[in-house]
């Protein structure tokens, strides 16, 4: 085990990570994704597709881990928390695509075409998904 700090720090600095979601029989549904984390809400933030895998099982049962690690893999962190779900994006300018556009920002820089991507979310059936860090435990080393 290790602090809170270390953890929360190695969630801050490692952008990719693996999502656990629960499928309908009870097992675990692993996916790749890259994240964000917002310390002054303690979240992670990812953005999604509606009508995958991961969606339709937060959807159905919103427990969710997510796992961290180190570049060498001996340092890790895991979190456990309850999803929150944006409303898939509609519109150029809706809240979802803001929150989008908020979170390529925070996690990427400038976007050479906003118009193209604001465009994108939408065709993508884009959403928000937000993991409070209800409970991080691991190993920093």
């Amino acid at each position: 085990m290790t602090d809170h700090a270390a953890l929360t720090k190695l969630l801050a600095e490692r952008p990719f990570g693996v999502l656990a979601t629960i499928k309908r029989d009870g097992r675990p549904q692993l996916s790749n994704v890259t994240h964000l984390y917002d310390a002054g809400t303690n979240k992670i933030i990812v953005s999604i597709t509606d009508g995958r895998a991961k969606t339709r099982n937060l959807r159905r049962d919103p427990r969710a881990t997510y796992h961290v690690s180190s570049t060498d893999g001996w340092s890790y962190a895991v979190v456990e928390g309850t999803a929150e779900l944006s409303p898939v994006a509609q519109d150029p300018h809706d809240d979802t695509v803001e929150a989008l556009v908020d979170y390529y920002r925070r996690a990427s820089g400038e976007h050479p075409d906003w118009n193209e991507y604001r465009a994108a979310m939408i065709a993508d059936k884009r959403l928000v998904l937000r993991i409070p860090v209800e409970r991080i435990i691991g190993m920093a080393r």
